[in-house]
């Protein structure tokens, strides 16, 4: 069953690849447009033999895209922005060429461009016929594909364009949306219908008007949280410092630059929110004076007394209601888990998250996390290196979980 506009602000390229079963694909399309989702379609030459653009342009409410040049002016359609803007991709008909080419990396047309230059989920509706589905180069590269991370939807049993029954034919419209939307959705989980009070970034204490005290946090894992939160379903409240990424979409946002400030502003919203995931790489001393002009370079050296910020996860975690949730994250360089489990208890927090900066892989500036996990009741698990998207889906589904059994 559809889940009504559950691809709201989804954006999908849908590849076409010639072969007969392409003439299914703007069902597809009308499907993922009529759930929301903004939809890119993408096409090979070979596939315009079997489905025109203009329909596929009407039904997407986009230009369909098959060439790299857009004129003779050498205005280009950039593949590596097509693939960074899309949050899925599924080529449908996937012929075994071009299953061929997605094994071994060949990159001959725009759509193969695209693919190589993605990095979010893939999904291929192989569509051939009986002998070249059953092929043992084509078996070797949808295992190659598989391995790597690619969603392959199975053809079905049938009669194919070549006369003969068997397996090959290109799965229906509905069943690819339907594929689409269980791996692509996340299922209503415990944070669905709740409103989530998160925090990310840096903050940034004031030593005059163009220095300052900071860390070098990003944004990229608490933005990720938030995304995650937003598909489950939640209502986010998203207070961030300093960040060097795009801000979510579809939630709440507070911006602001120092301690104090996210202080106030979480104060405020605190007391509306059921969970509090307090993500945000937050200063723990400022400046006890702010210069009110730019400090010269007149001596070799220079000291600043400082102060102690508020400690705004123990402050609110403190007065929570019974019923309210506090998730923390602990940056450690030693000591991690004895450190991460002391301020479990002394913020009296439900869970707090780990990372540890001695992993390379992990913690400020970089794409991808590994965390532990640590609950009140004794409950840890690990949550291996991957990119903080995967993470922070993954540490929410976790977390529902251990909310589930425990509240």
């Amino acid at each position: 069953m559809l889940r009504k506009n559950h691809f709201k602000n989804k954006k999908i390229i849908v590849g076409i690849t010639g072969g007969i079963a392409a003439y299914k694909v703007p069902q597809l399309v009308r499907l993922l447009k009529k759930e929301g989702a903004e939809v890119q379609v993408v096409m090979t030459d070979a596939a315009k033999s079997f489905v025109t653009p203009q329909t596929l342009s009407v039904l997407s409410e986009n230009p369909v895209l098959s060439d790299f040049f857009k004129n003779t002016q050498g205005e280009w359609n950039n593949h590596v922005h097509l693939a960074l803007w899309a949050d899925a991709i599924i080529i449908a008909p996937a012929g075994a060429n071009t299953l061929a080419k997605m094994a071994h990396g060949l990159c001959d047309n725009l759509l193969m461009s695209v693919i190589l230059s993605a990095r979010c989920p893939i999904w291929v509706a192989p569509a051939m016929d009986l002998d070249m589905w059953t092929h043992a180069s084509t078996q070797t590269n949808i295992q190659t594909l598989i391995d790597r991370g690619i969603h392959i939807i199975e053809p079905e049993d049938g009669e194919l364009a070549s006369g003969l029954t068997g397996k090959g034919r290109m799965a229906e419209p509905e069943q690819i949306f339907s594929a689409l939307e269980n791996q692509l959705l996340p299922p209503p989980n415990f944070f669905t219908g709740k409103r989530i009070l998160l925090t990310a970034g840096g903050t940034q204490e004031a030593i005059d008007p163009v220095r300052f005290i900071g860390n070098h946090s990003s944004g990229k894992m608490g933005f990720a949280i938030a995304d995650a939160l937003i598909q489950s379903g939640a209502t986010v409240d998203l207070v961030f410092g300093s960040v060097s990424i795009a801000i979510p979409e579809n939630c709440n946002t507070y911006g602001v630059t120092s301690a104090n400030e996210m202080h106030q502003q979480c104060l405020a919203l605190f007391p509306k929110c059921d969970i509090l995931i307090m993500a945000a790489a937050v200063a723990d001393f400022a400046p006890v004076e702010v210069a009110s002009q730019k400090i010269k370079k007149t001596e070799d050296s220079i000291t600043i007394t400082l102060k102690k910020n508020p400690d705004i996860l123990s402050e609110l975690s403190e007065n929570k209601r019974n019923n309210q949730i506090t998730v923390g994250f602990a940056l450690e360089t030693e000591n991690e888990k004895n450190n991460a489990l002391a301020k479990l208890q002394k913020k009296n927090l439900d869970c707090i998250v780990l990372n540890s900066q001695s992993n390379p892989d992990a913690g400020f500036g970089v794409d991808t996390n590994a965390v532990t996990v640590l609950c009140k009741d004794g409950a840890q698990w690990q949550i291996p290196t991957a990119s903080k998207s995967l993470v922070a889906q993954q540490l929410l589904q976790s977390l529902s979980e251990w909310l589930t059994k425990t509240h």
